[in-house]
């Protein structure tokens, strides 16, 4: 499997004029750079794969780009566009985690940090969509279902890196991070005054979320190699 750089360096490079362009203030050229990172990233794990992409993953990139660009269009309905876009994303994911990994098994000396894992999980949830705010009545019930998505995403990836540890798990981990972050300062930056710390903050993990997805997928095939 070659790895392809010149992919890989161009997302990074969005990514550092996402970071200087935010903190600039310049919205129109953060856009721009914003743009660049799906495509990249995206070509990044075809050549890295051989060109060898599975329905499943497909179908995650598509709905990622819909998402990005609903997002990136700042319309009427880029809300709920990319709400339901990156909704499909999560499930998709999880699709992938139920038909391609083991069942958890939890031995007595994961019941503790498993346990911790799930209070918190479930203590982010709940504070996230008990703010009350007017305009976030608007998809209650559709943030609701959408949180218990990525809760349960992030549930797969932490308890399997807790039973299992290995490098596989990390990143599933890392990528769940990133996407609970990218979404929690989603919604500040939809809720709360104008903060640019909370855009950098929002960026830069929705970004890295693609890395890490990225990463995992072609761990996945990295494994499935050894194995044939």
């Amino acid at each position: 499997m070659k790895a392809n750089k010149p992919s890989l360096i161009l997302f990074f490079l969005a990514l550092l004029c996402t970071i200087i362009f935010d903190w600039a203030g310049q919205d129109f050229f953060s856009t721009y750079a914003k743009a660049i990172v799906l495509p990249a990233i995206f070509f990044y794990f075809l050549i890295s794969s051989e060109f060898k992409i599975r329905t499943t993953e497909a179908f995650i990139f598509l709905f990622c780009f819909i998402g990005q660009v609903f997002d990136l269009m700042d319309i009427e309905i880029s809300e709920i566009g990319a709400l339901i876009s990156f909704l499909v994303v999560y499930l998709l994911i999880i699709k992938l985690f139920l038909q391609e990994h083991e069942k958890i098994k939890l031995a007595k000396k994961d019941i503790l940090p498993v346990s911790i894992v799930v209070i918190f999980i479930v203590y982010l949830l709940i504070s996230v969509l008990s703010l009350q705010f007017d305009n976030m009545k608007r998809f209650s019930m559709l943030y609701t279902f959408y949180g218990i998505v990525l809760s349960v995403l992030s549930y797969f990836s932490f308890v399997s890196y807790i039973t299992k540890g290995t490098h596989i798990t990390l990143l599933m981990s890392l990528m769940a991070i990133s996407y609970i972050f990218s979404d929690i300062f989603y919604i500040f930056n939809e809720y709360f005054s104008y903060s640019i710390v909370l855009v950098l903050i929002r960026d830069v993990t929705q970004i890295l979320a693609y890395f890490f997805m990225v990463e995992y997928f072609l761990e996945k095939v990295k494994i499935q190699q050894k194995k044939d």
